[in-house]
């Protein structure tokens, strides 16, 4: 038994080339995988921007959809959870490719192991903002609205203003992580997560997207905390085998063990 998790490929940015090598590869990762998946788990902003129009598939992914299908169709069950690049996803993948669209966290458990998960958006203290921000998104109306513009223009609007985003969080956590080094047990998610356990004490792990930084923490002897990365920079996923968690690399095509996490900067 091996379970898959991976997340934040945000397919489309920077430009249509980089975009299409990031999906090749992740075509190819899913086609050697499926040889001993038992399930699978896309963990969110899997798409910089995706809208579903109801007559209109946006443009582009075509190896990544086909290869999602031939694997849903070998009976390989594939979870898709909503990001917040990609939060208007709503019954395309399901009907058309066969992956179970999760619009909130879930939590599973396999072989006596408990796991939560979440892209990770919105949760934790805090970030007033962005959970406004993300509750004007889902408002239906709003999204009827948007449903009009023509899709070259809606599309071509939301990448715009999605890649100004992107660069400029680039910018500033790259400064971060130079001058400073990164932290997350001081962050929104891990301090959800601890408090999460201290309420649902049988929670062996909390598996997040959403930061881009791989990492693999130690809540206690019993519990861990993961971030998946993202396939930007890390290319990296997670995978457990039924008895443990592996952080892994797929950064040149071939599958390798994460050496080194952000939790071995941490003291």
């Amino acid at each position: 038994m091996k379970i898959y998790f991976a997340s934040d490929f945000h397919l489309g940015i920077p430009d249509h080339a980089s975009s299409l090598r990031r999906e090749k590869l992740l075509a190819k990762w899913l086609d050697e995988i499926k040889a001993d998946a038992t399930e699978i788990f896309l963990m969110g902003d899997v798409f910089d921007f995706w809208f579903e129009y109801k007559t209109v598939v946006p443009r582009g992914f075509t190896r990544f959809f086909g290869k999602l299908a031939e694997l849903t169709d070998q009976g390989i069950p594939i979870h898709l959870f909503r990001g917040n690049h990609d939060i208007w996803a709503f019954d395309y993948f399901a009907q058309e490719i066969g992956v179970e669209l999760e619009r909130e966290f879930r939590i599973r458990e396999w072989n006596g192991k408990k796991f939560f998960l979440s892209h990770g958006d919105g949760l934790g203290p805090g970030d007033h903002g962005y959970k406004l921000l993300k509750r004007v998104f889902e408002f239906k109306p709003n999204q009827w609205l948007f449903r009009w513009l023509h899709p070259d223009i809606g599309t071509r609007l939301a990448l715009y203003f999605s890649r100004r985003s992107r660069y400029a969080n680039e910018a500033r956590d790259a400064y971060a992580e130079q001058h400073s080094g990164i932290d997350l047990t001081k962050e929104r998610l891990f301090t959800f997560a601890q408090k999460t356990l201290e309420e649902q004490p049988d929670i062996n792990y909390f598996i997040f997207g959403h930061r881009h930084v791989p990492a693999d923490i130690k809540l206690n002897e019993t519990s861990r905390f993961i971030n998946l990365g993202d396939w930007i920079t890390n290319f990296s996923y997670a995978v457990f085998d039924g008895n443990d968690l592996t952080m892994m690399t797929y950064r040149n095509g071939c599958a390798e063990p994460i050496k080194e996490t952000v939790t071995n900067t941490l003291k």
